[in-house]
């Protein structure tokens, strides 16, 4: 299978190649990769607990919530290229400074923690919201389906490499400094270089072209629904914009409601994950990382097996399955408090978030016109973000008072809600606003 895909590589459109290196790149980095493992851990050696941390991954995740809502109009008017690049410098400047807060007066450190991070995941919606109508774009109709699951693919597969190394950088990096493994410098580091290795996927994305794929259908912001004149020259008249919109509209809502639902038990776990593994049960950071980048591996064969699950079952079982596997995987993170349970746990949910995303992206990008696509990804970034928000800032003070076990079984219970209503919605064949798409 994995072949295969490398076999199919070369028949992609330069652009798109070029978009797939700097979206890998943005994995390598930070997006599951170095940046990931490590900032929460930097966090503890600063002294900080996990109601500080809740805190401050629910301000950056409110800032990607936020910055998403506008993003795909930004994308509109601007172009879909600019705010990816503009993204990516906020991403870059924000992971260079935050580390150094630490060396500002105490009073200051925890402030400026929070407002660089929010900087940093604005840019993080600003990329991800207009990458999704960019690819469409960039790719023709028979690329799509595989430069979806390639970027989910690549995106695992990087984060891997960035988990397995940001797992032992801080133990290299205090051999350097000559310091114990321990202190916050070790971690300091490792997370500027983080930042630093962004800086050529800015340079790969002003050498895409403008895209030849790029139908006259995609490019209008017209709405897909045109009033005709009747043959027999009668003049219909025109429906109101309510009716016109309304079916987009009502799908779009009931998407978002899911997205958030679905993502809840994710967002738990990518949270708290490494906190987790590091304060409850002692877990060292290299074996932290290597925990990280093999669930990253697996989700690289997650993701490529999607467009054959896709072609098998079609999109919405697929992402029904990779839902319901989702809920599964976070009980044994709830219920069993020993490394190898967290660690099968934790790989569960990142493999299968590596399915279930591509599926969920072909599915509903299928269910609007072209011109809405920029909105759809803007309001499924929205509901998704709120979700980790929401969960981020209740967890760090569950975590103070309960413990990590009811936030995992909270996590997975939200999950299980989110399998219910696409279910019930868009499944039920007496609930189906639209066709499903073919695979």
């Amino acid at each position: 299978m994995l072949m295969n895909y490398v076999r199919a590589l070369p028949n992609l459109n330069r652009n798109v190649l070029l978009y797939l290196a700097a979206t890998a790149l943005l994995g390598l980095a930070f997006d599951g990769g170095v940046f990931s493992v490590l900032f929460n851990l930097y966090l503890l050696r600063l002294g900080f607990g996990p109601e500080f941390i809740g805190q401050v991954a629910a301000a950056g995740l409110l800032s990607f919530s936020l910055a998403s809502l506008p993003s795909g109009s930004m994308g509109e008017r601007w172009g879909y290229r600019f705010m990816m690049v503009l993204g990516l410098i906020m991403i870059v400047g924000g992971g260079v400074l935050l580390p150094l807060a630490e060396l500002l007066p105490k009073p200051w450190i925890g402030p400026n923690i929070v407002a660089l991070y929010v900087i940093m995941f604005a840019g993080l919606g600003f990329y991800f919201v207009n990458a999704v109508p960019y690819v469409m774009a960039i790719s023709s109709d028979d690329e799509r389906n595989q430069a979806f699951s390639m970027q989910t693919a690549l995106l695992a597969l990087a984060a891997f490499t960035g988990s397995l190394a940001g797992g032992f950088l801080p133990r290299l990096f205090a051999s350097w400094l000559a310091l114990d493994s321990q202190h916050p410098a070790a971690y300091r580091y490792p997370l500027i270089l983080a930042a630093a290795l962004l800086l050529p996927s800015i340079w790969i994305l002003f050498r895409i072209r403008r895209s030849e794929t790029e139908s006259p259908t995609e490019a209008s912001t017209e709405p897909a629904t045109q009033v005709t004149e009747h043959p027999s020259a009668t003049p219909l008249v025109a429906p109101s914009r309510w009716a016109l919109y309304s079916p987009v509209i009502i799908t779009l809502l009931l998407l978002s409601i899911v997205r958030f639902f679905q993502v809840s038990g994710t967002a738990t776990v990518y949270t708290f994950f490494n906190v987790y593994m590091d304060s409850a049960l002692a877990v060292p950071t290299p074996q932290i990382g290597l925990v990280a980048a093999f669930a990253r591996l697996i989700g690289v064969f997650a993701a490529l097996s999607t467009p054959l699950l896709i072609s098998r079952w079609g999109a919405a079982n697929t992402v029904l399955l990779a839902s319901f596997i989702s809920t599964v995987s976070i009980l044994p993170l709830a219920l069993i408090p020993v490394w190898p349970a967290a660690g099968l746990g934790y790989i569960g949910v990142t493999a299968i978030s590596s399915m279930r995303f591509p599926a969920y992206m072909i599915y509903s990008t299928a269910l609007v016109p072209p011109n809405w696509r920029g909105t759809l990804a803007g309001l499924g970034e929205f509901a998704g973000g709120l979700s980790f928000a929401g969960l981020a800032f209740i967890g760090g003070f569950m975590v103070e008072s309960q413990g990590f076990t009811p936030l995992f079984l909270l996590g997975s219970a939200l999950t299980l809600v989110g399998t219910l209503l696409f279910y019930v919605w868009f499944m039920l064949p007496r609930n189906k606003r639209v066709p499903a798409p073919a695979a």
